[in-house]
């Protein structure tokens, strides 16, 4: 059997890591952990995720937000109204991770320091990721005058990630109804205009 490719030794071990934080948590999954679960020696997973856990944590939450963005950029292309792709794009990221157990694991308490620290220094490239899947979508909008022609494209992607973060920290216990009223209402008039 030839020997595994870098590409995919990351690939076991990401798997492994995603695994492990699913059957210990975050917070008490270690690099030998995960080395075990994939069947590779520390020093394996140490030369190819030079990282270490904080790497992982972050490798694991970008393959399923690569996942949900490609759905989501396959849904704007269809949506024909920029309110709707609005609201029904932030529902469904809002449903995505709550829903998503490799994601939801990273949101609980015991989890927060361990997220914040892989994530933290990452977060303009997460950002940077979302802008990508979506710009086109809002440039087009733009261009056809369905969105404010004096805001950034990336801003409006920041200003909507803050929204869907913000809605997911704090649930307010509103059904899919309550939320569609709330962005239509506040969220939808800051990007469309009046």
């Amino acid at each position: 059997m030839p020997p595994a490719t870098t590409d995919t030794t990351r690939e076991r071990i990401i798997d492994a890591a995603e695994e492990c934080f699913a059957r210990f948590g975050v917070a008490k999954t270690t690099v030998e952990d995960i080395a075990a679960a994939a069947g590779l020696s520390r020093a394996t997973v140490y030369r190819s995720v030079t990282g270490g856990r904080d790497e992982l944590i972050l490798a694991v939450i970008l393959r399923d937000l690569h996942r949900f963005l490609d759905r989501l950029a396959a849904r704007l292309r269809r949506e024909r109204s920029v309110p709707e792709a609005i609201v029904e794009g932030t529902l469904d990221a809002v449903r995505f991770v709550r829903a998503e157990p490799a994601v939801a694991r990273f949101l609980v308490p015991e989890a927060a320091g361990h997220m914040q620290a892989a994530v933290a220094g990452s977060a303009e490239h997460v950002l940077a990721q979302c802008c990508d899947y979506v710009r086109p979508y809002f440039e087009q909008a733009q261009r056809q005058r369905r969105l404010r022609a004096d805001i950034e494209v990336e801003g409006t992607v920041e200003f909507l990630f803050r929204i869907i973060t913000s809605l997911i920290v704090m649930d307010r216990d509103r059904d899919d109804e309550g939320l569609r009223r709330f962005l239509r209402t506040y969220v939808v008039p800051v990007i469309t205009g009046p």
